[in-house]
C-alpha cells in the first residue's frame, strides 16, 4: 500500500510536469509563429499596402492624386502605366511621357509613391497600374473618374416675377463629390449684401450629393430686375436674368378684372349670333 502510494504521487508530479512543459511550449510556439507571421513580409519582398484606396475622384481642372504605398521596395523601382494605351507614364522619379501634366513624387517616410495630374480633364478618366519592377512585375491598380460639376440655375436663362411678390432663385450644384464649401451669389457683378438697409434678402443653403442653394428676395422692385449669377466655389456659375413686371399689383388686379369683363361680353355676343343664326 506504501509503494503504491509514492508510485501515485511520482507520476501525479510528472504529469504536472509535463502538462506544464506542454503549457510552455504552446505560448512558445505562438510567439513564435506570430513573430513569424509579422517577419512574413520582410522575406516575401516588396508588397503594396491595401489599405491606400483605389477608387479617386477628382475635379476638372484641380489637381489628381494617385497614392500608391509599397513595402520593402529595396532595390526595386516603382512605375505608373495608363491601361488604356498602356503607356508608361513615369519610372522611379523620372517622367517617361511627353504630357508634362503627369509627374510622380516620392515619400521615403510614408513609402508612397504618388502620380499626380495637373488640370485633368474628363479623358483622363480610366484605369492607372502601379507597378513594381520586379521578376516578374507585380501591380496594383487604380480607377480614376474626373469630373466636372454642373451648375445650374433653375428657370434660367429668364424668370419674370410680379412687382411686390417674393423672387426665389434656386441654384443647384450636381455631380460635386463634395458639397461645395461656399457659394456666392452676384446681382449684376456685385455681391448680394444680405444686411443691406433695403431688408429682405436671405439664403438658404442645403450641402448634400445636390447642393441647393436658395436666395430669397422678398417685395421686388424695380431695383431687383438684373443679372443674378450663382458661384460655388469648386464648380463654374450659372446665371439667371430676372425682370420685374412693371405693373403693381394694383393695376394688374385692375387689368385681370378688365380682361375678365371683356371676355365674358364676347362670349355672350358669340351666343347671341350663334342663337339669330339657328
Amino acid at each position: 500500500m506504501k509503494m503504491y502510494s509514492i508510485v501515485w504521487f511520482v507520476l501525479t508530479i510528472a504529469s504536472v510536469t509535463v502538462n506544464g512543459n506542454e503549457e510552455n511550449l504552446g505560448i512558445s510556439y505562438k510567439e513564435k509563429r506570430n513573430n513569424a507571421d509579422m517577419e512574413i513580409p520582410s522575406l516575401r519582398g516588396p508588397y503594396f499596402d491595401r489599405s491606400v484606396s483605389r477608387n479617386v475622384t477628382a475635379l476638372v481642372g484641380r489637381n489628381a492624386f494617385l497614392y500608391c504605398r509599397v513595402r520593402n521596395l529595396g532595390n526595386r523601382t516603382v512605375s505608373w502605366i495608363r491601361h488604356r494605351d498602356l503607356h508608361l507614364l513615369t519610372v522611379g522619379s523620372y517622367t517617361y511621357t511627353s504630357d508634362q501634366r503627369f509627374f510622380t513624387t516620392h515619400s521615403p517616410q510614408t513609402e508612397e509613391w504618388t502620380l499626380q495630374i495637373r488640370f485633368p480633364q474628363i479623358r483622363d478618366s480610366g484605369w492607372y497600374e502601379c507597378q513594381i519592377g520586379t521578376n516578374p512585375p507585380i501591380g496594383l491598380s487604380m480607377m480614376l473618374t474626373v469630373v466636372e460639376p454642373v451648375t445650374k440655375i433653375i428657370g434660367a436663362p429668364d424668370l419674370h416675377i410680379n412687382y411686390g411678390s417674393t423672387i426665389n432663385l434656386t441654384c443647384m450644384v450636381i455631380h460635386s463629390p463634395v458639397p461645395p464649401p461656399s457659394i456666392i451669389w452676384t446681382h449684376n457683378d456685385k455681391e448680394v449684401n444680405y444686411d443691406s438697409p433695403r431688408g429682405g434678402v436671405s439664403v438658404i443653403t442645403e450641402k448634400g450629393d445636390i447642393t441647393t442653394s436658395y436666395l430669397l428676395i422678398q417685395k421686388a422692385s424695380y431695383s431687383d430686375s438684373g443679372a443674378y449669377k450663382c458661384t460655388p466655389s469648386n464648380a463654374n456659375p450659372h446665371s439667371i436674368f430676372v425682370h420685374v413686371m412693371n405693373e403693381k399689383p394694383e393695376a394688374m388686379q385692375r387689368g385681370s378684372q378688365l380682361r375678365i369683363k371683356s371676355y365674358s361680353s364676347h362670349m355672350f355676343l358669340t351666343s347671341f349670333i350663334i342663337c339669330l343664326l339657328y
